[in-house]
């Protein structure tokens, strides 16, 4: 049976960044590479597997017991961030850890460090996979992909384990928040599902965040700058002025648990003309409208100053808290829970301060909570994941496996 660990650095090899300002499904081709390795891999343990049009790879163990069971479902997306490359990744594997920094040898003076990264003791005397410093490393979420295909492997190999039907899923673009856009839940065919996404040991999570995206235009107006009194609208600095009327306490770098915020993501422009990105969450639903209402009463107080046409908004939502969707079927946060300890996991309940492909499958009617698949410091070159927090994952989906079918 082949090594997780060798799996995971085959697939983080593979460059799968996705695109938001694309609009074709999956936003890059490049994705389909491993989308097609994998669907490859499934079929070749004899696992009945296919991809669709779209890229969702979908594949189908049989049940091995002689009755009826929920139909099971593990699934992971291949898509790394856009916010670092992903192309030519050098990993380092940093064995036997010793609890001190960790040089990124790809970028002379750059480490990871304790001081500032201070949950890494934690993984004292394990295996760290990191970085080289130039790319991030792809644990969100070839580790979750890594994880569900060596579990895969070993119900194929051993016919002895006891399971019910068991469904794979694989899917692009979720970094982009398009993941499941046109996943049809009706033919993956599960009943209940798990999203293997990112969050170190013990995570297990059934809240998400509400989001939406906010592009918001400037147009300025440029003049020679001799000439410009009274004239000249600078729509950097009309950019920034919007900016500043947002809550400075409310950005990420001051919020935590379930306090929403404002992101903005990226500034590009001229005197001429400027695009903000913005985005924006809350795990609360009237706050989050709120929010929006803020945004657009913003872009409304600029229009006012400079006159209409100054400034415009594009705000989309993304996904929903998927909490109302998975309450009524809580018996499958308890499985979770209960395949953790079984691996002697100590199980840790929280809100995640982002979103899953589970988010938008529950509100498909496929109840999905996300199980940690073991990494961290996700999407930049301080990305890392430990080799051990995969292996438990990966015991977690048998374990999983195993409770549904009793």
């Amino acid at each position: 049976m082949e090594k997780i660990i060798d799996r995971f650095l085959r697939y983080i090899s593979v460059d799968t960044q996705s695109n938001e300002e694309s609009q074709t499904q999956p936003s890059t081709k490049k994705q389909l590479d491993l989308l097609k390795m994998l669907n490859t891999e499934l079929n070749a343990m004899g696992i009945d597997a296919a991809m669709d049009e779209y890229g969702y790879v979908m594949g189908t163990i049989p049940s091995n017991i002689n009755k009826k069971v929920p139909r099971i479902g593990f699934i992971s997306h291949v898509d790394t961030a856009p916010d670092a490359s992903g192309s030519n990744i050098k990993p380092q594997i940093i064995e036997n850890y010793d609890g001190g920094e960790i040089p990124l040898k790809g970028v002379p003076g750059l480490a990871l460090k304790p001081s500032e990264f201070p949950e890494m003791v934690k993984y004292k005397g394990e295996t760290l996979i990191t970085t080289d410093g130039t790319t991030l490393l792809g644990a969100d979420d070839k580790a979750g992909v890594a994880e569900i295909m060596d579990a895969a492997q070993y119900i194929a190999e051993h016919p002895e384990f006891k399971h019910g039907e068991i469904k794979i899923g694989f899917t692009p673009d979720e970094e982009i928040g398009r993941g499941v856009v046109k996943f049809d839940v009706k033919k993956f065919g599960a009943d209940y599902a798990y999203t293997f996404d990112g969050g170190e040991v013990g995570e297990l999570e059934y809240e998400n965040f509400n989001a939406a995206s906010a592009v918001i235009k400037i147009q300025g107006m440029n003049v020679h700058p001799g000439y410009a009194k009274g004239k000249m609208k600078n729509a950097i600095l009309i950019g920034m002025e919007l900016n500043g009327l947002l809550p400075v306490e409310q950005k990420p770098e001051f919020t935590e648990g379930y306090e929403g915020f404002f992101h903005i993501v990226s500034f590009k422009g001229s005197v001429e003309e400027a695009v903000m990105s913005y985005i924006i969450r809350d795990h609360d639903r009237d706050i989050f409208e709120s929010r929006k209402s803020m945004m657009e009463k913003c872009v409304d107080f600029i229009n006012g100053k400079y006159g209409k046409g100054t400034a415009t908004a594009t705000i989309k939502d993304q996904y929903y808290n998927m909490r109302k969707e998975i309450e009524p079927h809580y018996h499958i946060v308890e499985k979770a829970v209960k395949a953790m300890e079984m691996a002697g996991i100590k199980p840790k309940i929280q809100p995640i301060r982002g979103g899953t492909d589970g988010a938008n499958l529950s509100f498909k009617g496929l109840p999905c909570p996300n199980i940690f698949a073991g990494g961290l410091n996700f999407h930049g070159k301080m990305e890392f994941v430990p080799l051990e927090s995969m292996e438990k994952a990966s015991k977690v989906i048998l374990n999983l496996a195993s409770l549904f079918a009793e």
